[in-house]
């Protein structure tokens, strides 16, 4: 028997219910086949949680969750809890308790799935959004003044360290050395000329020791638009919490669906557990219908095994979305009529028919 790893499952609201147990099918299959064990634990923090108890998880929660090797969850929010608080509350707090500084977002076309954008296939949409997770534009250091008062001020302050973006940026390089060796800096730094020029400063010294990989910068609305024109460009993205957060979903988008989207907030170094998540939100209009899209929980999967080492699991899993989106099992986002229990079923069975030969 391989390798036992401790896994947090966190549903949270929403589709998350449908859409994290397919998940778990799935990974309950791979850790058969490749020998590995999964010791799983749900825990049901989000905001159902917090509308029973005032509170998005208990007040041990990050002691607890500290002590597993990866959290695996779905997603948080519902329409009557003040959509403010979800990200402060849970998703925020893990990723910066757990030092999960790289957001590693990956976009790519999957067989059988027409993009929107009509004469791209998938040599031309198949790159990695990385974007700066515990910095930047989010980390809530702000105030509202005299809110209802003709002199009512507003502010939000973007904080950026040295310490914060050299580590992105290695970790940005060294990732275009295991891809196509190309990075792309994300940025607006003719505007925002202290913030966003130190950023691109510090990202264009690390450059300097990755000679092997080609470097630009871009400004975000620039590459914005070559999302959609010529994807192809594009092979490791480095931006910030911000811009990585929007380019995402616009890859999403490009995929032909938010469902198909599948992320990890990473702690490189392990010295904490890491979250495995899709990018898309709880989509509570569509919850309880077994419609929803599992593909990007599924992903999340794969990406949560690869970090965890289990590399060939985690290449079966991609074979197993890919054998599965070909044979046009997509679900209504995708224009298809198959269920959330059937795409994760054909997954699931595409890992148990397959020999230890992976796709």
């Amino acid at each position: 028997m391989g390798k036992t790893y401790k896994i947090a499952v966190v549903n949270g609201d929403g589709v998350g219910a449908e859409i994290v147990p397919a998940g778990v099918s799935v990974l309950d299959a791979a850790a058969k086949k490749f020998g590995f064990k999964l010791e799983k634990e749900e825990f049901p923090f989000g905001a159902g949680y917090y509308k029973q108890h005032g509170k998005f998880m208990t007040d041990d929660a990050l002691e607890t969750l500290q002590n597993f090797d990866a959290i695996f969850f779905g997603a948080v929010g519902l329409p009557e809890i003040d959509d403010t608080l979800p990200a402060r509350d849970y998703t925020f707090k893990v990723r910066t308790s757990f030092q999960q500084y790289i957001n590693y977002r990956p976009v790519k076309l999957f067989s059988g799935v027409d993009s929107p954008l009509r004469y791209k296939t998938q040599k031309d949409i198949d790159f990695v959004v990385i974007r700066e997770n515990n910095e930047g534009e989010f980390v809530q250091s702000g105030k509202i003044l005299h809110a209802k008062e003709p002199a009512g001020v507003a502010m939000d302050t973007s904080i950026f360290t040295r310490f914060g973006i050299e580590r992105v940026a290695h970790y940005s390089f060294k990732l275009a050395r295991k891809r196509n060796h190309k990075v792309t800096n994300v940025t607006k730094s003719n505007t925002l000329i202290s913030s966003l020029a130190y950023w691109d400063q510090v990202i264009a010294e690390v450059a300097e020791e990755y000679p092997d990989v080609e470097y630009s910068k871009m400004y975000i609305d620039n590459a914005s638009a070559s999302f959609v024109l010529r994807p192809e460009i594009f092979d490791v993205i480095l931006t910030t919490n911000l811009f990585g957060d929007i380019l995402s979903d616009l890859g999403g988008a490009i995929m032909g669906s938010l469902g198909l989207g599948g992320s990890g907030n990473v702690n490189p170094e392990k010295e904490f557990p890491s979250m495995f998540e899709p990018i898309h939100g709880s989509a509570p209009d569509i919850a309880g219908k077994n419609i929803a899209n599992p593909i990007g929980q599924i992903w999340s999967a794969a990406i949560m095994l690869e970090h965890l080492g289990e590399t060939e699991a985690a290449k079966d899993i991609m074979a197993g979305i890919e054998h599965t989106t070909s044979k046009g099992n997509l679900t209504k986002d995708l224009k298809g009529t198959a269920t959330t229990t059937e795409v994760a079923n054909s997954v699931v069975e595409f890992i148990r028919a397959t020999n230890l030969i992976t796709v």
